[in-house]
């Protein structure tokens, strides 16, 4: 039930929301793929496909997938103990290490496949000229990218909060 609420959460999450939002208007300034267009119309078209696309990825990685191979979807922050070499290799191991529900360390298979099954998924409601190797090919580098910058903001975000906006580590983005 915890992996489905989670699923739920990063799918709703407004910093997702934003983020499918700002690569929609990156795609429709750039004219790139998924082909909707141009005009407002499109633009829409174009963030409903990028957020169907979290949330096609949430379902499969953090919900079913999770729930099949006995992995936690988290991340769990390394902190500021460690150094931030440390910290970014870190962050960006996750993409392919997990903690299974055991605590031991495993391939991240939910996120992998899940990521994936999330992409293959979306040839559904893609236009037929966007539903090509090269076109998957780019939303695998732009999840991969995603989930990249993702984890450094789960593992970073707090301490910039706190040292440099002095706030506390609760509130918008603190879950991060």
């Amino acid at each position: 039930r915890q992996k489905w609420n989670l699923a739920l959460k990063e799918t709703i999450d407004p910093y997702n929301v934003v983020s499918a939002a700002f690569g929609s208007a990156l795609s429709q300034m750039d004219r790139d793929t998924p082909d909707y267009g141009q005009g407002g119309s499109a633009l829409g078209k174009r963030f409903g496909a990028a957020w169907m696309d979290l949330t096609t990825q949430n379902f499969f990685s953090a919900g079913v997938l999770a729930t099949v191979f006995h992995q936690d979807p988290r991340y769990f922050r390394k902190g500021p103990q460690a150094g931030v070499p440390s910290r970014v290799v870190y962050s960006l191991s996750r993409l392919f290490i997990c903690r299974q529900d055991s605590g031991a360390s495993a391939f991240n298979v939910s996120g992998i496949l899940g990521m994936a099954m999330g992409i293959a998924a979306s040839n559904v409601y893609y236009p037929q000229g966007s539903v090509r190797g090269s076109v998957m090919f780019g939303r695998v580098e732009t999840s991969l990218t995603g989930g990249i910058f993702g984890n450094l903001m789960s593992e970073f975000w707090p301490d910039i909060q706190h040292k440099i906006l002095h706030k506390r580590t609760h509130g918008f983005l603190s879950h991060l």
